[in-house]
């Protein structure tokens, strides 16, 4: 078997399999891994790597640019938990043709994506790549024992909410790499894919909040990502397409190239929005802005996204997996 063929969530499965988490620890499977301490709070832990070609363009990404995303799609995982992030560790592969200002605007966005919730850089490596860019950053957080926001936690009857429009991000992609004209609107969107913003504020507030039950964060695309819940916590989902949310400026970029909104915000990814259920009294006293767009059930009796034309195989982003 191949890897396209096993896809990367059956791959994760495939290694979780192998290496299951110690007693009172939340280990692979979910957006950190979960370590409990002694003076009553949980450490948090969680790693992403970004690779040039893959989930970059350097001819189009400013460096600055590029540093901002590496830390605010990782701090985006502790987001995700409700935690407090405490610092992180940047592991860096590059090229030994790039110039030393290229370096200090990468580290400028960094620290600026990095300095609104006062997360300092530890540590990590350095070392030459033959061509490409590789980043590696692991985040470190904290929340209090038994707050963390697990994905297996979505109870039947919960409201399905997420804090923000989707579809944006996927829709400054693909802006980039149709090369088109780039108005305000769609510099907005591009803005979206590369200066995502992490919702540590949001999260933080809504794990406070004991009727909130399953999070994590949107970075495949809420096709699979909402899957993930579902699968963890054996439950299905009854989804209103028609109140997912969508930006003015996809609506109108969408308008005028042609492009389906939906299957942007649908399977697009990387909008770092959050994703959580909480039961209906939670949703009339939460102060987080947020959408409701479906509810929790018993079990998946249909398809999750009806009336939305799309494919199962369009619903989410996999590494191994050609298409979305």
């Amino acid at each position: 078997m191949k890897l396209s063929d096993l896809g990367e969530f059956g791959l994760i499965e495939r290694i979780r399999a192998r290496f299951p988490a110690p007693q009172r620890a939340v280990g692979i499977g979910d957006d950190c891994a979960v370590l409990p301490q002694r003076d009553g709070q949980e450490s948090l832990v969680s790693t992403d790597m970004l690779i040039e070609g893959t989930h970059f363009l350097r001819d189009d990404i400013t460096p600055y640019q590029l540093g901002w995303k590496s830390a605010a799609v990782n701090l985006s995982d502790i987001a995700a938990m409700g935690g407090n992030p405490t610092g992180t560790l940047l592991s860096l592969a590059l090229p030994v043709d790039l110039t030393v200002e290229w370096i200090d605007a990468f580290l400028d966005g960094y620290a600026a994506a990095s300095a609104p919730f006062d997360v300092p850089l530890l540590g990590g490596d350095t070392t030459a790549s033959p061509d490409r860019i590789c980043i590696n950053v692991t985040v470190l957080g904290e929340a209090p024992s038994g707050r963390g926001r697990l994905r297996s936690n979505a109870m039947e009857g919960d409201l399905i909410c997420v804090t923000g429009p989707l579809g944006d991000s996927a829709a400054g992609l693909k802006a980039i790499l149709e090369g088109v004209e780039r108005d305000a609107d769609v510099q907005a969107l591009i803005d979206r894919h590369y200066l995502p913003k992490p919702r540590i504020k949001e999260g933080l507030e809504l794990a406070a909040n004991h009727q909130v039950h399953a999070m994590m964060d949107i970075s495949d695309g809420i096709g699979s990502d909402l899957q993930h819940i579902l699968d963890a916590s054996g439950v299905g989902a009854e989804i209103k397409v028609d109140d997912i949310p969508l930006s003015l400026a996809l609506k109108r970029v969408c308008k005028r190239f042609g492009w389906d909104p939906l299957a942007l915000a649908i399977g697009g990814g990387e909008d770092y929005e959050l994703l959580f259920t909480c039961n209906r009294y939670a949703e009339m006293v939460l102060t987080v802005p947020h959408f409701v767009i479906g509810r929790i059930t018993p079990r998946q009796s249909g398809p999750l996204f009806p009336h939305s034309g799309l494919a199962p195989e369009s619903l989410g982003f996999d590494h191994f997996k050609k298409g979305r």
